[in-house]
């Protein structure tokens, strides 16, 4: 049930009603007065109730959800859908026995779902949120190797004195490269260029 129409003698005792019935917080309601009610005459002639409309807000997360879920029919390809949600994040874990189409060369079909799949949550919110798409825990099995990877090249531009810049990397990507490597004393990294080519670059710390 998303929505119920409720009666009572004010317009509040009504719309606490249908909160009850519906089991959920004002905040996440909308509510619509059809009928301020009338109190009669001497609270004896002429009385009418209050009566409203409240609908359960759609949540942001369940909007992205069926955004995927229609993408991935598109593509005919079988898939289901789980979420996760944090104060800040929804995670969206899609599950399919074609999890490399949906992954793509170097993830970057994955990406391009992930980055439309995060225009259409934020699109309405007001308060913005950090959407993660992800299959066949694709994004950790990625963490560790581009971790391995920071390190390794972070030894040798330490070395060598010479900066390296990575090839292009998504937003995901690329702060795993920053997070390795920010506690490292010899080395800084920082991002150049545009999206989607924006690349990460490790170079000598300046003492």
């Amino acid at each position: 049930m998303n929505s119920v129409e409720k009666t009572g003698k004010t317009v509040k005792e009504a719309t606490d009603l249908a909160l009850s019935e519906l089991n959920v917080k004002e905040d996440d309601a909308i509510i619509e007065v059809l009928d301020e009610g009338n109190k009669g005459i001497f609270g004896l002639f002429n009385t009418r109730m209050a009566k409203v409309k409240v609908t359960v807000k759609k949540r942001i997360s369940h909007e992205g959800k069926e955004f995927l879920q229609a993408l991935l029919k598109k593509m005919d390809l079988e898939a289901q859908v789980e979420v996760r949600e944090n104060e800040d994040t929804i995670i969206y874990n899609i599950i399919s026995k074609d999890g490399g189409v949906i992954i793509g060369r170097r993830g970057e079909t994955l990406d391009a779902i992930q980055f439309l799949t995060g225009l259409v949550v934020n699109k309405n919110s007001e308060i913005y949120k950090k959407v993660i798409v992800d299959t066949e825990n694709y994004r950790e099995k990625r963490k560790q190797p581009l971790s391995n990877l920071a390190n390794r090249l972070a030894k040798k531009v330490y070395r060598t004195g010479k900066s390296h810049t990575f090839e292009p990397m998504n937003p995901y990507e690329r702060r795993i490269i920053h997070y390795s490597l920010q506690k490292n004393p010899y080395v800084e990294t920082y991002s150049i260029g545009e999206e989607p080519n924006r690349r990460v670059v490790i170079k000598v710390k300046e003492h």
